[in-house]
């Protein structure tokens, strides 16, 4: 068993464990746990000082996501735009691959919140790769799920094989957050063996400027070294980074371990996750901090990601319509889309 292996056995799964460690009341807590299950690693665990605090809120589940709302387990329809099981394909030119069903860590505001770690992702892996290969428009793939570098080196290594196969395929992006939540997973031994399949990128997700460690610093530069393009895709978290002078923290410290700050997402329209959700205002105005207060580079896109599986929206001032509690987003196709936005 390789270490990284031996470490996520060691993860915290129960609020017994977790009471061992803090002091909460873990006994409600438990109900959350049965709908949404727990795991923190013991890199991420440590990274916590105290309940409650932005890397606490991002792992610990809270009673708040068993509220009854109106959002969805689904926001983006992607069970709607996959023409095979595990492939989604929402642009012309592009789809995404799920080809795990498990992360190193649950996290609280997870898009595939209903799935990842509950029922799992039925992926039919041949006929997803048939399906791309037969579809010429189709020019890059993101590896995604669940986490793809929770699969063994050999997995994954069959997986982009395959793939580099494709002769139309010119791309090949891998999403994980196992940099930040697990980074002894990133190894020589998996990094030689990426390098094999340029051009090859790595998007992670980093929320928080205490997430950059001495050891998840290690990982990115492992694998920087391995000539891989390294981007970065913020969730914007309520109470974990919802702040201007936290989030200018984080994209100048990102470009120090040579991650490229890509993406501020607002948050998804996710049922479970409503108490992370912050104004649109909230996010411009972070953006408005970052923006000739630091670097070009350290600026990445503000987005929505429609509701309806309608496409990535970039958000600036002036691409803003409001009619009352609603905002007017225009896609990349010239959709109108609605968007409900909230107060504070």
């Amino acid at each position: 068993m390789e270490p990284w292996q031996k470490s996520l056995e060691q993860s915290i799964t129960t609020t017994e464990e977790l009471a061992g460690r803090f002091a909460f009341d873990a006994e409600q807590l438990r109900a959350v746990v049965q709908r949404y299950p727990m795991r923190i690693t013991p890199h991420y665990l440590s990274l916590i000082e105290e309940p409650g605090d932005p890397i606490w809120r991002q792992c610990v589940p809270d009673p708040r996501e068993l509220a009854t709302d109106e959002l969805l387990p689904d926001p983006l329809n992607e069970a709607g735009l996959s023409p095979v099981p595990g492939l989604i394909h929402r642009y012309p030119d592009r789809v995404v691959l799920l080809v795990s069903t498990t992360c190193a860590m649950y996290c609280r505001f997870c898009l595939r919140k209903h799935q990842v770690g509950c029922v799992g992702i039925a992926t039919d892996l041949d006929r997803a790769i048939d399906y791309i290969a037969e579809t010429p428009a189709v020019r890059d793939v993101v590896l995604s799920g669940g986490d793809p570098l929770l699969l063994s080196d050999d997995l994954l290594e069959r997986i982009l094989a395959r793939l580099h196969k494709i002769p139309h395929l010119e791309i090949i992006r891998i999403g994980s957050r196992t940099p930040v939540t697990l980074p002894d997973r990133i190894t020589p031994e998996l990094c030689r063996m990426l390098r094999q399949y340029h051009p090859l990128y790595v998007n992670t997700q980093f929320n928080h400027p205490r997430e950059i460690t001495a050891a998840s610093a290690a990982a990115c530069t492992m694998l920087a070294d391995a000539g891989i393009q390294l981007g970065n895709q913020t969730v914007l978290l309520k109470g974990v980074n919802a702040d201007p002078a936290v989030m200018k923290q984080l994209m100048q410290r990102l470009l120090t371990i040579r991650v490229r700050p890509y993406y501020i997402h607002q948050m998804d329209l996710v049922q479970g996750t409503g108490h992370f959700r912050t104004s649109v205002e909230t996010g411009l105005a972070i953006m408005g901090g970052l923006r000739g207060h630091t670097s070009g580079m350290a600026t990445p896109y503000y987005v929505i990601d429609a509701p309806g599986g309608k496409g990535k929206v970039p958000i600036v001032p002036e691409f803003l319509e409001r009619r009352g509690g609603k905002l007017l987003l225009r896609n990349y196709l010239g959709e109108v889309i609605e968007y409900p936005d909230i107060d504070g």
